[in-house]
């Protein structure tokens, strides 16, 4: 893991390139993080303060120095700023086996960002950390994420019943995968 992450490595797609964030990224993470229409599609809650934000970046840099997998910051080249993270949420590589997540500034949302990052993503997967399986999940309230996971072509494996207890309710998630 640390030969990969050791030096969290920039991608590149059209419109984004795919850098490690950092505490120059808060406001700009800030921004999407707080918002209740992201947080509603993923489990940590939404961010009350700018410090919540520090705070989450303050993890990722641990995970960076340490080079485990971590974040990419989503950066909008036209834009100039970060509108996204995503990741290899865990990686087994004795399997060769991962999964990844996404998150999304909802004024980016249905421009094809995301599958264009993910699919960078899955491309790195295969190609340079020899993974044979990557999977990924969304809640079964989350469209957007399910077609994003079908336009990179993973295939739908079933649905995962009361998987989360988040925000005080169970959560029925649904799983996509692709395979090399």
């Amino acid at each position: 893991m640390k030969h990969i992450f050791g030096k969290m490595p920039t991608l590149e797609t059209d419109r984004t390139l795919l850098r490690p964030i950092d505490h120059h990224d808060a406001e700009d993470m800030f921004e999407y993080a707080s918002k209740h229409e992201v947080a509603d599609q993923v489990t940590w809650p939404v961010h009350q303060t700018i410090e919540d934000t520090h705070q989450f970046i303050d993890i990722v840099l641990d995970r960076y120095q340490y080079g485990k997998v971590a974040p990419w910051g989503i950066y909008h080249k036209q834009d100039k700023k970060i509108i996204g993270t995503a990741d290899f949420v865990w990686w087994n590589s004795d399997h060769s086996v991962a999964e990844i997540g996404y998150v999304l500034s909802p004024e980016y949302w249905g421009q094809g960002i995301v599958p264009e990052v993910v699919k960078t993503i899955v491309d790195f997967g295969f190609n340079e950390m020899n993974l044979v399986r990557i999977q990924a999940k969304c809640f079964d309230h989350n469209p957007n994420s399910e077609r994003v996971m079908q336009k990179v072509g993973m295939e739908y494996e079933g649905l995962m019943k009361k998987r989360y207890y988040v925000k005080g309710e169970y959560k029925t998630i649904k799983i996509y995968a692709i395979v090399k």
